[in-house]
């Protein structure tokens, strides 16, 4: 959709505060007031639009932000959550139940993993994980019990870019429910375009953007917003991942320069991928023509934002990854923290911290690395700089080293 411009229409809401501010004010209220017994009635039962009637249910804060979220991802409607794991597991629990089956990448978020794994066949719903991108092994892993696809647009961490047409047409094929996790690469990629049902993100992340705040949001149709917030069997209303008013006020606010720091992030990203590449460096970036998803994410990405701030970077071991992020974090090149989308670089060995729950055994056979570096690539006003910086650091401590030498 050449046309759509998802930070346009970000920047097209208009919300007046109460007395003409130029922010929305900030409803903080857990319950409210009916005129009348019989609108608190038709509240309870869905009948009456525009009223409110308790703050796990929706706040007037909360929906400003999940109307700007879902026109972000040209949804009809959003809802907002407490955190990015209460909107993924509202909504596997709004699609699932007792014998259903899940097919999931087998690239994901170590938490999506483990509440797949580990959780969820205690509630009698089993999930098939498998390489998303190989669509016969997708295909061959869908049974009549399989009610959802899930996958994230670029996979946590390893970077893989889902085949998002792809998958949508073997979704529609069998009537299944495809559910795309956007976290990594909001505004870059806009799944409902490519077919996805349902959309998650971890706000805390990117879409806020200061590492202040936790939350997450689901966008999708009207009818399933609807069904998550019913009072009687909605996962969200019964299971209250509710975000906080003022939580949700600040993320707002932080959305509208989304489009500023993700251009930013992303044009970060390619310079040191790029260098790193040209160094010899084991490298992992989508806006890298090496990648192999390279011409997959062309296709399915909004060009104007780039290819994201996440990359990748193999050390060749855990003890040389551990000691290159100690000394980066020393000469204040970022931080050695889990998370994403920060100001400053985050960088973290995600075999050992965020795919911790994954087996070993898993983590090798999907390819991730014990000497595998996640970098999340911050703000800097002069990466020319930060990349010499980091090479100095890369060279004291020999990274590189078996691949040739690291040419200063």
């Amino acid at each position: 959709m050449k046309n759509f411009h998802p930070a346009d229409k970000i920047q097209d809401l208009q919300y007046f505060g109460e007395f003409g501010g130029v922010n929305p004010s900030i409803s903080d209220s857990s319950t409210y007031t009916f005129l009348s017994a019989k609108t608190m009635f038709d509240t309870f039962e869905g009948n009456a639009d525009g009223c409110y009637l308790y703050s796990r249910h929706a706040t007037p804060s909360n929906l400003y932000l999940a109307q700007a979220l879902a026109a972000m991802e040209n949804t009809e409607a959003a809802n907002v959550t407490a955190s990015g794991m209460g909107a993924i597991s509202a909504v596997i629990l709004q699609l699932c139940k007792n014998g259903d089956e899940i097919v999931a990448s087998r690239t994901i978020y170590g938490g999506t993993y483990a509440l797949m794994k580990n959780f969820l066949p205690r509630l009698g719903i089993k999930t098939r994980f498998v390489d998303i991108n190989n669509l016969k092994e997708v295909e061959a892993a869908i049974t009549p019990a399989t009610r959802v696809i899930y996958c994230e647009s670029v996979s946590n961490p390893l970077l893989e870019v889902a085949n998002l047409p792809a998958i949508s047409l073997l979704s529609k094929k069998y009537d299944l429910k495809f559910v795309v996790d956007n976290t990594f690469s909001p505004l870059m990629i806009t799944p409902a375009n490519h077919g996805a049902d349902v959309v998650i993100h971890s706000l805390t992340k990117f879409i806020n953007g200061s590492s202040d705040t936790v939350g997450g949001v689901i966008c999708a149709t009207q009818e399933f917003i609807d069904a998550l917030r019913n009072v009687n069997d909605g996962a969200c209303m019964l299971l209250g991942p509710t975000m906080d008013s003022l939580r949700a006020a600040g993320i707002l606010k932080n959305l509208r320069t989304l489009h500023i720091r993700m251009k930013q992030h992303s044009y970060n990203a390619q310079f040191l991928a790029e260098r790193f590449e040209q160094d010899g460096l084991r490298v992992c970036y989508p806006g890298l023509q090496s990648h192999r998803s390279y011409e997959v994410m062309r296709a399915i990405s909004n060009s104007q934002f780039g290819y994201g701030g996440m990359l990748t970077l193999d050390a060749g071991s855990l003890v040389k990854a551990n000691e290159l992020m100690e000394m980066m974090q020393k000469e204040n090149l970022g931080y050695l923290a889990v998370s994403l989308g920060f100001y400053k670089t985050l960088f973290s060995a995600p075999g050992t911290s965020t795919s911790s729950e994954i087996p070993l055994e898993e983590q090798e056979a999907m390819g991730l690395s014990d000497g595998m570096i996640r970098f999340s690539i911050g703000l800097d006003a002069n990466i020319d700089r930060t990349y010499s910086r980091m090479k100095e650091c890369m060279k004291h401590v020999g990274v590189g080293e078996e691949q040739g030498e690291i040419v200063m």
